[in-house]
């Protein structure tokens, strides 16, 4: 089973601190510059890599998302290698409007917060849950496909999806509800631990 899988990873004496210091991680205080690059480096991954999208926000910063305009940006997303160069400029430049009033999400909870954040073009209920742990919540789940594929393989859910819909997502979540209180871990390192667990890798 699943939990069982995930509980013998809960042994790990070397995995265990590194998901607990990428949690601390998560959880401090940030800017709303900092907001915005984490914001920007979720709305890359859509259709793309983890790592890919962490290479361009290290390369590119908060001003490299945050000034200039759309062919400045689609440039520079394209020399770097992002799939998808024309759309993502056009979706970082359109969150800009959001961007001082990040730290708002603070003042709700994580299912609340991603509700605020369907307003931001390019930032589905994945991207916007990705989003969300990173800076700190612990109570959304990112349903990608390694996620995804994991319950599918032990038969929590019927078959991976290709696209999903609102409700889909919020179905779906539940299963992973049940996953975190069978396993006694909050979303957030569930999905860490499940990552680790198709991948072999410690990302964000």
């Amino acid at each position: 089973m699943l939990e069982s899988r995930i509980k013998q990873l809960l042994e790990n004496k070397e995995l265990v601190p590194q998901i607990e210091a990428r949690m601390a991680e998560f959880s401090r205080g940030r800017d709303w510059q900092e907001l915005f690059s984490e914001l920007c480096f979720c709305i890359l991954t859509a259709n793309y890599t983890a790592e890919g999208g962490m290479r361009i926000q290290q390369k590119l910063g908060f001003n490299g998302f945050y000034k200039g305009g759309y062919d400045e940006l689609a440039q520079k997303l394209a020399a770097n290698g992002h799939r998808f160069p024309n759309a993502r400029a056009d979706y970082i430049i359109d969150a800009r409007k959001v961007a001082k009033d990040l730290p708002r999400v603070y003042d709700f909870k994580g299912k609340d917060a991603r509700i605020w954040l369907q307003g931001v073009k390019g930032l589905g209920m994945k991207e916007a849950s990705h989003f969300l742990r990173n800076i700190g919540f612990t109570d959304v789940a990112i349903l990608d496909r390694h996620i995804l594929g994991l319950l599918a393989e032990h038969d929590l859910i019927l078959k991976m999806p290709k696209n999903m819909s609102r409700p889909q997502y919020l179905e779906t979540e539940k299963v992973m509800e049940g996953l975190s209180d069978r396993t006694g871990l909050d979303l957030a390192r569930l999905d860490l631990y499940m990552w680790y667990l198709k991948t072999g890798k410690l990302l964000k």
